[in-house]
């Protein structure tokens, strides 16, 4: 982690008049697995917009003069990954509102697929190639159930390119004792990825709402170099 920071620290100090246009690139990844009912299913997606927009989170995207450029993706089986909301660079409190309006207005689109989580990374570490020149790269990856279908977090961590890339995670738990007993340790032992990740937890999907504006509130104003610490380092 120490070499990673001074690489960063160092390639920063070394051009102060090349001027990043954001501080962080943000995917979010929703899960739409078969286990997740259609209900279970509008309440991420009305939850996520309701996060978004909430007073502490949009006081956290404006906390800096430097912009967040946000998207969001859904992801299931190995070949269902669909965007819903494209890179949007959030300038403006209307920019934020209209990106929250997007996501709760968005469709499923697929409601019978497994849950490939290392296909739903590769995705992500493909969707942030194609992202602004941030200071920081994030994509969280919200489920309700570990990998079930193909190749596993690790093989995406191997074969992807994560190097610049934190992967934080959203356990949707099931609020029951086989629930706790293994989803919250694989995500703590698998998803998570880079200094600083970290893991939140909504006691349901009634809960999503409350563990995403957690969760956005923390990522948001904890984009500084001497917060990047924490076990989820590879």
């Amino acid at each position: 982690m120490i070499r990673w920071l001074i690489t960063l620290g160092l390639a920063f100090l070394a051009s102060p008049l090349r001027a990043e246009p954001c501080r962080l690139a943000l995917a979010l990844a929703m899960d739409i697995s078969t286990s997740v009912s259609a209900e279970e299913d509008a309440l991420q997606r009305q939850g996520l917009a309701a996060a978004l927009v909430a007073p502490e989170v949009t006081e956290a995207f404006f906390s800096s003069p430097m912009p967040v450029a946000l998207a969001v993706y859904e992801w299931s089986g190995r070949d269902v990954q669909h965007i819903i909301l494209g890179w949007t660079m959030i300038n403006t409190q209307t920019d934020l509102l209209v990106a929250a309006t997007t996501i709760q207005q968005s469709v499923r689109s697929d409601s019978d697929s497994a849950t490939a989580m290392g296909y739903a990374l590769a995705f992500g570490a493909t969707l942030m190639q194609q992202a602004p020149t941030c200071l920081f790269q994030t994509i969280d990856l919200s489920g309700d159930g570990s990998n079930n279908d193909g190749y596993g977090p690790d093989s995406a961590y191997r074969h992807f390119p994560f190097e610049n890339t934190i992967v934080n995670g959203l356990v949707i738990n099931a609020a029951d004792f086989e629930g706790e007993l293994y989803l919250i340790p694989f995500f703590e032992n698998n998803v998570l990825y880079g200094p600083g990740a970290f893991l939140e937890i909504a006691d349901g999907f009634q809960d999503f709402e409350r563990a995403m504006r957690r969760k956005l509130e923390r990522e948001l104003k904890g984009m500084q170099i001497g917060a990047l610490s924490g076990p989820g380092q590879r």
